[in-house]
């Protein structure tokens, strides 16, 4: 329902915000605050499509596989309605529903459905009785689910709760996807049905670890996030406390890259182990480290970044690209067939998007914008009912790369990465825009309307374009009474012949145009600051801007250092990396071949994928990357060799 949400959102905001800016600067936290997806109205265009299809196609057909696969009987059954037995073997079954749930809310909040409110309820009825009375949480373990010897994830132990193989453990992992969740419900309905569930939990969980001093750790990262959101809404210091703790004894009591538990989290400089764990850590110790001040995490958070965007991250934005372990490899190891889970680039995006929010630096929305654009739509089918796990870069039309299917596929046993979308899309017009104090950020450019607080009033800023497909931008003051406030435009990276902020992958072939900027007609020359074009006035209803970003077909080369990619040419368009499909072309993609000097002219087909640019030349079509194998699987193919 809209309107309680609006009025939770509000309350969330002043514990994000502060109540004023001189209350602000007496507590620590991201000095720039994120407009949230609600306040933000999406208009006809690219992204409003893609909400729409997780909304009404994603969600309900995750709902859907839930039922079918017993995610949502073992609640049912943990909680004595119905008698039976486990379903599943992993045991982070529990938080795909939890993510499913959040991404609902999220829906909810966006437009109201009494059935879909409703189905929620049942599904948090199911929850809530599937709660021990201690405030325990974990269906796997209340059936005491299969055999010890049978569990490769270790969902029930018989030595007791929390206790099995750090590495393989997700009871905190699960509990702290339900914190997201009951937290997004709360605010999209005003219920407190899951919030209390949520609040139980992670009280026992306080008690187990910080008051009987128990050295549990998460064996899989995300309970921190969950429980930095749950401080949030309820403004209870002592989950804030929980998760820097949790972060703090990593190493402590447990070792080894996979789980990043190799070194004490502030002494990490590298990317390493399981790039989804990873990620969601840097995330947490990014929130850690605006909600305390602590400078420790945040030198290491920064040293870990510079790794990864300089030396692991995929031309597409996919990062854990080692097939062993979902992993981060090493330095500069970037094959051609990476594994780059959908799952590791959405927590990408939530890591990036926190770095901005500290230092305010256009170079993160670059990674977050690639990322986003690339290699994590692509996880997603243009119906929104077909799933990558793996995102490969190269496929020869015939291995069954994607968790044993030979193209998209429905469903998996491990189904984290279409919960995982199920969330991420609904809310992703919360990376737009952001605000500190005067100043209006806008990241990313999608058809849309924000209201934002200035200093000495609310100015309304409209936006429509048609990008990703072309870069010019027109924007127009709203509001009815003048505003002084200053805008900060991004300027992209790839439009300032830098593919990403660091020398991993260049551009070999000339920019022909530059980003331009035009206020009311006149054009102007603005001052640039860590990438961004800032421009201050006084706006008044109907000033309008023009921003025009030069789209051009771009020839990408990578870094000597990775030798996956030697003598290997890849092709760019504005954000959007484009790859060959078998379907479109007579010849071998897997042998195709381009200069620095190749030219493809970009067409607009709006009966192609959902509306695409291909880009063409006379023996070589490509589409965009994100849209492969949406008619069916083929080969397919991103870096091509190299014409001298």
């Amino acid at each position: 329902m809209k309107t309680p949400s609006v009025l939770l959102l509000f309350i969330m905001l002043i514990l994000w915000q502060g109540c004023n800016p001189a209350d602000r600067e007496e507590i620590h936290d991201y000095p720039i605050t994120p407009v949230d997806f609600t306040g933000v109205k999406l208009q006809d265009g690219f992204w409003k499509d893609w909400v729409k299809i997780a909304s009404d196609a994603t969600i309900p057909f995750s709902f859907n596989k839930c039922e079918e696969t017993g995610r949502i009987d073992n609640f049912i059954f943990a909680g004595g309605i119905r008698e039976g037995k486990y379903r599943g073997r992993y045991g982070f079954n529990d938080s795909d529903l939890y993510k499913i749930i959040e991404g609902a809310s999220y829906s909810l909040m966006l437009e109201g459905d009494p059935e879909m409110e409703g189905y929620l309820d049942t599904l948090i009825y199911y929850i809530s009785e599937a709660q021990e009375e201690d405030g325990y949480l974990y269906t796997a373990w209340t059936l005491k689910a299969n055999d010890y010897n049978d569990f490769a994830c270790c969902s029930y132990s018989p030595e007791g709760q929390w206790i099995g193989t750090p590495d393989y453990s997700h009871e905190f992992y699960n509990a702290g996807h339900m914190y997201e969740a009951a937290v997004a419900h709360f605010l999209a309905t005003g219920k407190r049905s899951f919030l209390d569930v949520a609040i139980r939990n992670a009280d026992l969980v306080y008690d187990v670890c910080i008051t009987q001093q128990h050295d549990y750790v998460p064996g899989h990262q995300e309970i921190e996030i969950g429980l930095v959101k749950l401080y949030r809404v309820t403004g209870n210091e002592k989950y804030l406390e929980l998760a820097k703790h949790l972060l703090d004894i990593r190493a402590e009591v447990h070792e080894g890259e996979y789980s990043q538990a190799h070194l004490p989290v502030t002494r990490q400089s590298e990317a390493v182990g399981h790039a989804v764990r990873a990620n969601y850590m840097y995330s947490a110790m990014t929130d850690v480290a605006a909600l305390t001040g602590d400078s420790a995490y945040l030198a290491a958070i920064g040293r870990i970044w510079e790794n990864v965007a300089g030396r692991k991250l995929s031309v597409t934005g996919g990062v854990g690209a080692s097939h062993g372990g979902e992993a981060y490899g090493a330095d500069y190891d970037l094959p051609n067939h990476p594994y780059n889970e959908t799952c590791a680039a959405i927590a990408n995006v939530y890591w990036n998007h926190r770095m901005f929010l500290m230092h305010g630096d256009a170079k993160y929305i670059d990674v977050l914008e690639r990322t986003l654009y690339n290699g994590l739509i692509s996880g997603l089918s243009l119906d929104g009912t077909l799933f990558f796990y793996p995102n490969t870069l190269q496929h020869d039309g015939v291995s069954a790369f994607n968790q044993g299917v030979n193209g998209r596929s429905p469903w998996f046993e491990c189904s984290c990465c279409p919960s995982n979308l199920s969330r991420f899309i609904p809310s992703v017009a919360g990376y737009a825009y952001a605000a500190r104090r005067g100043e209006l950020y806008v990241n990313l450019y999608m058809n849309s309307e924000v209201t934002f607080q200035a200093e000495d009033g609310l100015l309304k800023l409209s936006q429509h374009s048609n990008y990703p497909w072309e870069g010019e931008i027109a924007m127009e003051i709203r509001q009815e009474d003048p505003v002084d406030a200053t805008l900060y435009l991004r300027i992209p990276g790839w439009a300032k012949d830098t593919p990403v902020p660091s020398d991993l992958f260049r551009f070999e072939d000339m920019q022909i145009g530059k980003a331009s900027l035009e206020v009311n007609g006149e054009q102007v020359e603005p001052e640039m600051v860590n990438g961004y074009a800032t421009v201050h006035r006084n706006w008044k209803k109907g000033d309008r801007i023009s921003l025009n970003l030069p789209m051009e077909d771009r020839i990408v080369s990578a870094n000597e250092k990775v030798a996956a990619k030697t003598g290997l040419l890849a092709v760019q368009y504005g954000p959007i990396v484009y790859c060959a499909e078998e379907i479109d072309n007579t010849a071998d993609v897997l042998d195709a071949s381009i200069n620095e000097n190749s030219e493809f002219k970009a067409t607009f087909m709006p009966d192609l994928l959902g509306g695409v640019n291909m880009l063409q030349r006379e023996d070589l079509n490509l589409v965009p990357y994100y849209a492969w194998a949406n008619r069916g699987a083929g080969k397919m193919n991103v870096w091509f060799n190299a014409l001298k």
